[in-house]
């Protein structure tokens, strides 16, 4: 079992024509069931034509009712990423995944506010995100498909690279992933650690999850509360930023100290207070996960 995709999954490719959602269609087609999995793409401008074999729509909605698409993965420019993601919720998709960085603040506002006004069942993973994969099965994203291994740890993360990092560290330790979600690093965004710790808190092939976050808001905070009260699973944690400064934006839109909050101090000791070991080396992550199995 799986949490969000699996070998049964149908993907369609907003951006599928430009540079890097040809690149990383390709590159997903190429890894386990992606050739089977990934059935459509979508631009207004292509309808009729295809990528290497896979047809090409003029939207997400005829891509669905042609192909059986329930998935969508997003790759068009920050311009018109929010109205590609209002697109793929529209068509009442299961899941959208939106790898995009850079869009406006105000743009995801107020597609969340679409969301919500219309009650759209869809997931939105993202934007800023590397998406998520469930080993030997699917990936759908730009993560390295070879560091992965098929296992019971879960791994959801606000960073994309420090998710490659755990999942090596993982691999190297013969630990494989049920699966690994990156939730992405934007202020405004879809699933939160918390969503993601309810899927594997559900899933009978997940024994652990490693929990990654970095400074800013309080997801982290959130999350550690809820693992304190019902999480069924044993959960380790790593906040990036320890040394960031007050006021100044590090990596991410989203990771931002502001009015004294959101730093990783505060949000180690939270983890620590709701049992959710912790450490400040991001090289010790896949040990410490090892040592709460032990």
């Amino acid at each position: 079992m799986s949490i969000l995709i699996d070998k049964n999954t149908r993907v369609v490719t907003q951006g599928i024509t430009g540079k890097t959602g040809q690149f990383h269609t390709r590159v997903c087609r190429e890894y386990a069931n992606g050739s089977a999995c990934f059935v459509a793409g979508v631009n207004p401008k292509r309808a009729g034509e295809n990528f290497e074999g896979v047809p090409i729509f003029a939207t997400v909605k005829e891509a669905k009712e042609q192909t059986g698409a329930n998935v969508s993965v997003i790759y068009v420019p920050p311009a018109g990423a929010a109205d590609a993601i209002w697109e793929a919720v529209d068509a009442d998709l299961d899941l959208v995944i939106c790898i995009t960085e850079g869009i406006p603040v105000r743009d995801m506002v107020v597609v969340r506010d679409q969301m919500r006004k219309h009650g759209k069942r869809a997931l939105l993973l993202g934007p800023n995100c590397p998406g998520t994969i469930t080993p030997d099965e699917l990936k759908i994203g730009i993560m390295p498909g070879h560091i992965h291994r098929k296992g019971r740890i879960g791994v959801v993360s606000r960073s994309g690279t420090l998710t490659y990092e755990a999942v090596g560290q993982l691999t190297e330790l013969g630990l494989g992933q049920s699966s690994a979600v990156g939730i992405g690093g934007d202020p405004v965004n879809g699933l939160k650690h918390i969503d993601v710790l309810k899927l594997f808190n559900e899933d009978d092939e997940t024994d652990a999850v490693v929990m990654i976050g970095e400074i800013g808001g309080n997801d982290e905070e959130v999350a550690a509360f809820w693992v304190r009260d019902h999480m069924k699973k044993p959960v380790v944690g790593f906040i990036a930023g320890v040394t960031a400064p007050p006021g100044k934006r590090m990596g991410h839109a989203g990771a931002i100290i502001s009015g004294g909050m959101g730093t990783a101090q505060q949000k180690l000791a939270t983890l620590e207070e709701c049992g959710i070991r912790t450490t400040k080396n991001p090289s010790e992550i896949g040990k410490l996960l090892q040592s709460v199995l032990t």
